[in-house]
């Protein structure tokens, strides 16, 4: 196996310099950079990471800390794109990326510094931690460059990425006010998901502007899931016959509401207007085609890795990235005549 001394030999320099050229130091000749790189290509040389990361005391990784990452969320794919997102930034730079999960029984055995020296990362992006998360207050206060996605909080070493949830928000219930609708439900996610905060003010914000009353028994919450999405259905248009649009926080409980709408003898859209959140791959399968608020999930992953590279690198002082929606019009809302 090559190492460092078989390349300063060939090289002509001294194993301090083939160390400090391929770790990236400055104070080396451009010439004698080049030369050492085309000597370690020539032998193959494979840098054994673990000793490159005890002399410079970073790792070159950065780990996605994923909370709630469960069989159901594969159904959104929401996390798969996101990942894919990172991972693209990240190829394309010098780091490496790891993924770790967290669940409350797991912090309870162990902290957030704790599990991030264990993964040996030189920082972190968290993706679907909750508001009552007790690593939430670590991550502010820990000194791990760290990026949050759909979670607004900064400190000298946190950013974060998100989508507009609210102005989303008011492009859905916008869209179904414009179709005449004016008895509009929602199903929102649990209580202690920042975007379920946002998406109801914009909801609030959207009948507002309209001059159509809030009602409280319109609201109900769900979990995200095509099953709570179906479940909240069946109380609210139970509750509620008069209403005809519903307004769901998420693309998966908008699919498991058209479920208990048809149960109960709705026609979608005939009879009920419904409208998502994220544009999954599943909304342009499901029957009618759903209407929904399309986020780049995507561009949220590229956008989280690429803010925690300028916070590991000290490109920039930038510490929120927050992305435009778009509503995507299909089958599942129509006019309505008064």
């Amino acid at each position: 196996m090559t190492t460092i001394k078989d390349i300063a030999r060939v090289a002509g320099v001294s194993v301090t310099t083939v160390s400090r050229a391929l770790n990236g130091y400055s104070d080396v000749n451009e010439d004698t950079r080049k030369k050492i790189a085309q000597v370690a290509k020539e032998l193959n040389y494979s840098p054994n990471s673990i000793a490159r990361s005890l002399v410079m005391k970073k790792s070159k990784t950065i780990g996605l800390l994923v909370s709630g990452f469960t069989k159901e969320s594969v159904k959104d794919n929401f996390i798969v794109e996101v990942l894919a997102g990172i991972n693209d930034f990240v190829s394309g730079s010098d780091y490496d990326l790891v993924l770790f999960n967290t669940n409350s029984s797991k912090q309870r055995e162990k902290t957030y510094t704790q599990l991030c020296k264990e993964r040996r990362v030189d920082g972190v992006i968290i993706q679907g931690i909750r508001t009552d998360d007790p690593y939430l207050h670590e991550v502010v206060e820990s000194d791990i460059p760290c990026v949050l996605i759909d979670i607004p909080l900064e400190s000298t070493n946190v950013s974060h990425v998100t989508t507009d949830n609210v102005l989303g928000a008011e492009k859905a219930v916008r869209h179904l006010i414009d179709q005449g609708h004016r008895n509009i439900g929602m199903i929102n996610g649990h209580e202690f998901a920042f975007v379920s905060q946002q998406r109801l003010e914009g909801y609030h914000a959207a009948l507002h502007q309209a001059q159509i009353e809030s009602k409280p028994a319109y609201i109900v919450n769900g979990a995200f899931t095509e099953e709570s999405g179906r479940a909240a259905a069946h109380g609210l248009l139970s509750s509620n016959p008069e209403i005809t649009a519903i307004f769901c926080s998420s693309d998966l409980m908008a699919i498991g509401a058209m479920s208990a709408a048809k149960e109960l003898g709705f026609r979608i859209p005939e009879d009920l207007s419904i409208v998502g959140y994220d544009d999954i791959l599943l909304a342009s399968y499901v029957s009618p085609k759903l209407t929904t608020i399309q986020q780049n999930k995507f561009q949220l992953g590229y956008e989280a890795a690429k803010l925690l590279w300028d916070l590991l690198t000290n490109q920039s002082e930038t510490h929120r990235m927050v992305l435009e929606t778009k509503l995507i019009e299909r089958g599942s809302t129509i006019c309505i005549t008064e």
